[in-house]
């Protein structure tokens, strides 16, 4: 009799353990089903479902790779968000490095979101550039304006392969870099309190050795970040975070920067360590030189990390209402001065790009007296780009200013006030454009 009973109970204990099994597929289900609901758009025929991905941008098992883990995809969520329940909405997911028309005057260019993917595609921007310019093959002849304007297909392809590859290998150490993809198939089956979003748990990685390879991969797979429905920018911040790791993230973010993304208006948008973190390979959260022991004059109990080495492309940042309020952080010479005379700017919470096509301005004083700037900012309203004449011998800005009218976005335009972040008291032609920013 107790032998019968013992086997009445473990039946019931297996029947009872399916019908949990049954619940908890059921679940994983109908948190995607939410997630599609959630985050869809409203309803447009031209736009491609939230979270689907073209079946040509799909990598072969063949290519090998490695799979995504449950504890990398948790891993990638609290480096990003803080938590392993959010995820990318719509605007990142549809977001991807898009170049604007061929044989236009902006061919060079990235056409970029308003939303938070908009920096990172504006930090890409700027290699892009620093590539086009100075590192072309044949670069002898092509640092004009003009050349820019004549890049075909396959030079912004290879632009953007090298521009990846820049961040993503600076990011490893300049040692390794590691490129994800989306495969076909899941690659785990996530946790109750992990949502699915449909692509992070199909990621396979791949990780290199020498940077020449990097490069190739990534051109030989660019239509994986540059084609509608790709995910390309999500894919790519991937990737930097695999190439930096986990780690070595935690160790270059503190207490208050304790992940990459923050939640502002119903957007995540980017902290200044992840831009820190595509510009220099190290998510600092800070942007003046090197690291600071003090803050407003007492110690502090963990060191502060600022920008450690001089980048390849700059940054320069301006905000008004930062400034009204006396609290405009300082950008370090290691930001303000790179290898090459590009810089992003973030003005007013925006980010765009600073230019020059001769590089020797960074190299010789003489060159600084008089000089052209072009400026981009990455929206589909710019048709073509704006040059600036930055005059650093003439010292009357403020007093011609004085001149104008009461409105003090007119008087001191934000973009003047950034250059002249870098370049004090300079005066600003803008040689016919109405003035902006």
């Amino acid at each position: 009799m107790e032998a019968e009973l013992q086997q009445i109970l473990v039946q019931v204990s297996n029947l009872q353990h399916r019908r949990l099994q049954t619940k908890h597929n059921i679940r994983l289900l109908d948190v995607g089903k939410e997630e599609e609901q959630e985050d869809a758009p409203p309803p447009c025929r031209t736009l491609p479902p939230p979270c689907s991905i073209p079946r040509r941008l799909v990598i072969s098992p063949s290519l090998g790779g490695t799979p995504v883990t449950p504890q990398l995809t948790e891993n990638l969520r609290k480096i990003l968000f803080g938590g392993t329940f959010h995820v990318f909405n719509y605007e990142w997911r549809k977001s991807f490095f898009q170049f604007r028309e061929l044989n236009s005057e902006l061919s060079y260019a990235l056409e970029t979101d308003r939303g938070g993917a908009g920096p990172i595609q504006m930090v890409v921007q700027a290699r892009v550039i620093k590539h086009l310019l100075f590192t072309h093959e044949s670069d002898s002849h092509r640092r004009t304006l003009h050349s820019l304007c004549e890049v075909g297909q396959r030079e912004q392809e290879k632009a953007l392969a090298a521009a990846l590859s820049d961040s993503l290998w600076l990011a490893g150490q300049e040692l390794s870099a590691t490129v994800t993809l989306i495969a076909k198939d899941y690659c785990i089956t996530p946790h109750l309190d992990y949502k699915l979003d449909n692509f992070t748990e199909k990621l396979q990685l791949f990780t290199f050795n020498k940077k020449e390879d990097v490069t190739k991969f990534i051109f030989d797979h660019i239509q994986s970040f540059k084609e509608e429905g790709s995910h390309g920018v999500i894919l790519f911040l991937y990737s930097l975070i695999c190439s930096r790791t986990v780690d070595r993230l935690k160790e270059d973010l503190d207490s208050n920067n304790s992940h990459l993304l923050y939640l502002s208006l119903g957007n995540f948008v980017c902290r200044q360590a992840l831009l820190n973190l595509l510009l220099t390979g190290r998510a600092t959260p800070h942007v003046f030189n090197g690291t600071a022991y003090l803050e407003d004059g007492s110690p502090v109990e963990r060191p502060l990390q600022g920008v450690m080495s001089r980048s390849d492309v700059g940054y320069l940042h301006w905000s008004r209402e930062q400034m009204e309020r006396d609290s405009l952080p300082q950008v370090g010479s290691m930001l303000k001065t790179p290898r090459f005379p590009v810089w992003v700017c973030c003005i007013n919470s925006s980010c765009s790009v600073l230019f020059s096509v001769n590089r020797s301005l960074l190299s010789d004083w003489k060159m600084e007296h008089l000089f052209d700037l072009h400026y981009y900012n990455g929206q589909s309203s710019q048709r073509t780009t704006t040059r600036l004449t930055v005059d650093t011998h003439s010292h009357h800005w403020e007093a011609a200013s004085r001149d104008s009218d009461g409105d003090p976005e007119k008087r001191f335009p934000s973009l003047e006030m950034t250059i002249r972040t870098k370049w004090d008291g300079a005066v600003i032609d803008w040689n016919s454009t109405a003035p902006f920013y």
